[in-house]
C-alpha cells in the first residue's frame, strides 16, 4: 500500500480518461474527433498550459448528466484509493459545464452522488471546491457563486484556474470577498505559468489560504521567506510540470530546493488522465528521480494532511497523520515511465 496521503490539487474533469470519455460520449450521443481511446491518447502532447485547455474543455462535451459526474467521480476514487489517498478535495469548473447548457446543480449534485459515500466506499473523506475560470470575467465568478448558493452544504471552498497569464488575482477580489463572507475556503493557482506577484497578489488581495502550483515562488527570495514565515501550503503537481514545460525535465524539477528551503510543499496529480499519472504516480517518480529520502516522502504526506481544510475535524487529521507516522517505505520502486 503506498503512503497515505491527501490530496489538494485534483481537478475532476481532468480525471477524464479516454476510454471513459468515450463511454459517455456513446451514453449521450456525442460524437469525439477520434477514432478511438488510443488516437485519443496521442493528442496529450501539450505544448503549454493553453494547449492542453484545449482539449480539456473539448472533451466536457460528454459530461451531460449527474450520472455522467457520479461515474466520473467513482472512476477517480477508485484510482485514488489504490494509490494511497486518504482524503481528497476535489476542483470542478462549473462556468465550463453552465456555458454548455449543464446546469450547476446537475454538476453539483451528480459529483455529491459519489462523494457523499466516499469514505464508505472508497475510504477517502472528501471535499468540493468550485473553481472560477480566471479567463471569464468577475461579473461571471460572482454569478457563479450566488448560483452555487443553495449547495454550500456541499461545497468546503473556492479556487482559481485556467489560463493564468493576463489575469491576475486581483482581478476576482469581489468574489473572493464574498466567499470568505459565505465562510468558504479560498485558494487560488498562481505562479504557474504567471510571475511571483501573482502568488504575493493572491495572498494579499484574495486572502487564499493554500497557493495551487506557486513554483515560480523561487525566482523572489523575499517571497520565499514569506511562504516560509508564514507556512503557506503549496499544491505542486510535478508530472503535470514536465507535460506542459513549466518545467524541462522532472530531474531538473525544483521541489528539492523548495524543501531545503523550507516550503510547506505537497504533491498532487492536477489532471492525471490528461498528464501521466495519478497521487501515487507523482510521488513514485519523484522519489526515483529526485532521489527524495523516506524522511522527504514522509514530509510530504504530512504536509498534505497539515494543509487540508480539516480544521472542524481535527482527530480526523490526527488519525492521518498517525497513519503517515506509521508507514514503513519499501524499497524503492524500479524508474516509472517519465514523459
Amino acid at each position: 500500500m503506498p503512503v497515505p496521503k491527501a490530496e489538494l490539487h485534483l481537478h475532476i474533469e481532468g480525471t477524464l480518461e479516454p476510454e471513459l470519455a468515450f463511454a459517455l460520449a456513446a451514453r449521450n450521443g456525442v460524437d469525439l474527433p477520434y477514432a478511438d481511446a488510443e488516437a485519443l491518447r496521442a493528442a496529450y502532447a501539450f505544448e503549454d498550459l493553453q494547449s492542453f485547455l484545449n482539449l480539456y474543455y473539448e472533451l466536457m462535451a460528454v459530461l451531460r448528466t449527474e450520472q455522467d459526474f457520479a461515474d466520473l467521480a467513482a472512476a477517480y476514487l477508485t484510482r485514488a484509493a489504490a494509490q494511497g489517498v486518504r482524503h481528497a478535495e476535489i476542483f470542478f469548473d462549473p462556468q465550463a459545464h453552465t456555458a454548455r447548457g449543464v446546469p450547476l446543480g446537475t454538476v453539483v449534485e451528480g459529483l455529491w452522488r459519489t462523494l457523499r459515500d466516499s469514505e464508505r466506499t472508497h475510504g477517502i473523506s472528501t471535499g468540493l471546491i468550485l473553481c472560477f475560470l480566471r479567463d471569464e470575467s468577475a461579473d461571471s465568478a460572482l454569478a457563479t457563486l450566488r448560483e452555487a448558493t443553495p449547495y454550500l452544504d456541499r461545497i468546503a471552498g473556492v479556487g482559481l484556474d485556467s489560463a493564468e497569464v493576463g489575469h491576475p488575482p486581483a482581478k476576482f477580489r469581489e468574489v473572493y470577498q464574498a466567499a470568505a463572507e459565505l465562510g468558504l475556503h479560498r485558494v487560488a493557482h498562481a505562479g504557474e505559468e504567471g510571475p511571483p506577484a501573482y502568488i504575493a497578489e493572491a495572498l494579499d488581495v484574495l486572502g487564499v489560504q493554500r497557493i495551487d502550483h506557486g513554483l515560480r515562488c523561487m525566482e523572489d527570495p523575499d517571497l520565499v521567506e514569506r511562504l516560509v514565515r508564514e507556512q503557506i501550503p503549496l499544491t505542486l503537481c510535478p508530472l503535470s510540470n514536465v507535460r506542459l514545460r513549466t518545467v524541462d525535465t522532472l530531474d531538473r524539477h525544483p521541489l528539492p530546493t523548495m524543501l531545503e528551503a523550507g516550503l510547506m510543499c505537497t504533491v498532487n496529480s492536477d489532471d492525471p488522465a490528461y498528464f501521466g499519472g495519478y497521487a501515487g504516480d507523482n510521488f513514485d517518480a519523484v522519489r526515483h528521480t529526485l532521489a527524495l529520502s523516506d524522511d522527504r516522502l514522509r514530509e510530504l504526506a504530512r504536509n498534505s494532511f497539515r494543509a487540508a481544510f480539516l480544521e472542524h475535524d481535527e482527530p480526523r487529521r490526527a488519525r492521518y497523520l498517525a497513519e503517515v507516522e506509521a508507514y514503513a517505505f519499501p524499497s524503492p520502486p524500479s524508474a516509472p515511465e517519465i514523459p
